[in-house]
């Protein structure tokens, strides 16, 4: 399922391959989506992406065309009987991803597509194989998840640290890291890899993990983070008037409030929340290459995630937890799989495909054995005569 970084990724992704591009027309649904429709068509619009957590917005900008010099400008705000900017929210779901192709390689499940006046035309398609992913025209951020893990390090913090009364948090650590409420961003494999890292097992109450964070951000660290964060207005100025650069630099981290590490200092776990999904994002389209799908560095980056040697289980919501050691107290009764659960999950390589499999192996190897009934031939028995009694 993609995570935070793979969104992130995806924008980039986005601005790389339509910078400068030119979009023309209606923008178009598949017929077998259940997604909404898209009310936007315009003669010349251009796409710029950008990310928050687990969502990208698509902001669609009207341009006047001037045919005769062969260029477009900006449509100002206020200009009538011109069509308005729309934000298309996207949700990834667990297998979205954007691509960008000539209309005869156009991908098999493709759901929205946006066609450029180029000719030949080129696509930027939403592919999506299992039809999880949503988007939502003239969308905003969701109102019910917190600040990115990622660009929004400060407020992310004090979001969680000043909610730790929340029943949310008492739930297993490994649990309350998938709630975007509080950690919007972090996914399956992001939380195996932090929990494995600081050595923390898994099935362990969040608060007890967390309660003694709260004083641990020091004014040196509040004063190392920059305040200023990237408006949604710098970011547009930014791709349109440089080139879009296809890896993620440091100084485009710093800018979106990452903290400075100590190395001398053992990170808490809300600042690897924070550092490791950056790792991602620096392994640059190596990470996202929906192009090539070679995820060869990506897979010799994770360290616990479908590795071998590790324990998995399912959590309480049915999502499978990899750790290493003890899983903790709270583990569900069935955490200790047998090896023969283990072989079936290595099969399938992550958890994408339910739990039918796992299931079907685990029935197998502890139902109890069936007792057939043999049948057994019936010795003739000599019948009494009828007759009366007496």
């Amino acid at each position: 399922m993609p995570e935070g970084p793979e969104l992130h990724l995806a924008s980039l992704f986005v601005n790389r391959m339509c910078g400068g591009v030119v979009f023309t027309g209606p923008v178009q649904k598949s017929e077998v989506s259940k997604n909404p429709e898209v009310s936007f068509s315009c003669p010349a619009y251009t796409i710029i992406a950008t990310s928050r957590g687990k969502e990208v917005r698509l902001t669609l900008t009207p341009q006047e065309s001037d045919s005769a010099l062969g260029r477009c400008r900006r449509v100002k705000a206020g200009q009538a009987n011109l069509v308005q900017t729309m934000d298309i929210v996207f949700r990834f779901g667990m297998s979205g991803f954007f691509r960008f192709t000539t209309e005869a390689e156009l991908p098999k499940h493709s759901h929205l597509r946006f066609y450029t006046n180029e000719k030949p035309c080129k696509v930027l398609s939403f592919v999506d194989t299992r039809r999880f992913g949503s988007w939502q025209p003239n969308g905003t951020w969701q109102s019910n998840r917190g600040p990115c893990i990622m660009f929004e390090y400060l407020s992310y913090r004090e979001n969680v640290l000043s909610h730790l009364a929340d029943r949310a948090f008492d739930r297993p650590i490994c649990e309350a890291l998938l709630n975007q409420k509080y950690f919007n961003g972090i996914g399956n494999y992001l939380r195996a890899e932090i929990l494995f890292r600081l050595n923390i097992p898994p099935f362990v109450k969040a608060r007890t993990v967390l309660e003694g964070l709260q004083t641990h951000l020091s004014d040196e660290d509040r004063k190392s983070v920059v305040k200023e964060e990237v408006t949604d207005t710098e970011v547009k100025e930014e791709i349109t008037d440089t080139e879009i650069k296809e890896e993620v630099t440091d100084r485009e981290i710093s800018d979106r409030a990452a903290v400075k590490e100590d190395e001398s200092e053992t990170p808490d776990l809300l600042r690897l929340c924070h550092t490791v999904p950056l790792e991602v994002i620096k392994l640059g389209g190596k990470g996202y290459d929906p192009e090539k799908m070679d995820y060869t560095d990506f897979k010799a980056w994770l360290q616990c995630y479908c590795v071998k040697g590790m324990k998995s289980v399912r959590d309480h919501n049915g999502r499978t937890m990899w750790f290493k050691g003890d899983p903790g107290s709270m583990a569900p009764k069935d955490a200790i799989s047998p090896k023969t659960k283990m072989t079936v999950k290595k099969e399938d390589d992550h958890d994408y495909k339910g739990g039918k499999e796992v299931k079907k192996a685990r029935s197998e190897s502890t139902m109890k054995p069936k007792y057939i009934k043999e049948t057994v031939e019936k010795k003739e028995v000599p019948q009494r005569r009828a007759g009366r009694r007496k």
